[in-house]
């Protein structure tokens, strides 16, 4: 079976997370929305047969990692930061 790390933010992180993205409109506005739709994203990977990995999000490695490369802090740069992880 094939391993996924799915992003994973702590609810205490929210804020500043969403602080720090540049995709913000696209965002869930609170931590409970976002946790209930990964919940049901994680089931349907279960379910497909993947092993799903949590893969906690430090803010600040995210924000370096974005810096670094010049690019902006968005679905597709986090999911590349949790890729190469």
């Amino acid at each position: 079976m094939e391993g996924v790390n799915l992003t994973f933010y702590k609810e205490e992180d929210w804020n500043r997370f969403l602080e720090s993205i540049d995709d913000r409109d696209s965002m869930h506005d609170t931590w409970k929305e976002w946790h209930k739709a990964y919940q049901k994203t994680k089931k349907g990977l279960i379910a497909k047969g993947f092993i799903v990995n949590d893969f906690v999000v430090d803010i600040d490695e995210l924000i370096n990692y974005c810096k670094i490369r010049k690019i902006k802090n968005d679905g597709k740069a986090r999911s590349k930061f949790a890729l190469n992880r």
